[in-house]
């Protein structure tokens, strides 16, 4: 699976691995869902440090997941982002959706 799951209190981290695109998102955002919906947790953080490529598909993972948060107020973080990644979400204007940070050794 793409994505290995972290709960620890009212924390969720979803760490995804490998390709988003169009192929893979499905995957991923049913397996953060389901994560989200089992804990009800106050913050979502996904992190970027495992996905090599990134098409408009993680766009959009990004942005359904940040809606589905709002109906329970919880909050979204993005780490570990490569600086390509981060710089296609900033572009997006993720950062106005969630707390964006980079991967701290590469950007």
């Amino acid at each position: 699976m793409a994505v290995k799951i972290n709960v620890t209190g009212e924390v969720v981290t979803a760490y995804l691995t490998g390709e988003l695109d169009h192929h893979t998102a499905k995957e991923m955002r049913e397996a953060v869902d389901n994560a989200v919906e089992l804990n009800m947790p106050s913050l979502l953080v996904l992190d970027f440090s495992g996905i090599s490529f990134m098409d408009s598909s993680g766009i959009g993972l990004v942005m359904g997941r940040y809606r589905n948060l709002q109906k329970t107020g919880a909050a979204l973080h993005i780490s570990g982002a490569s600086p390509t990644i981060y710089k296609v979400l900033k572009l997006a204007g993720i950062e106005k959706l969630a707390k964006l940070e980079g991967d701290k050794q590469n950007g």
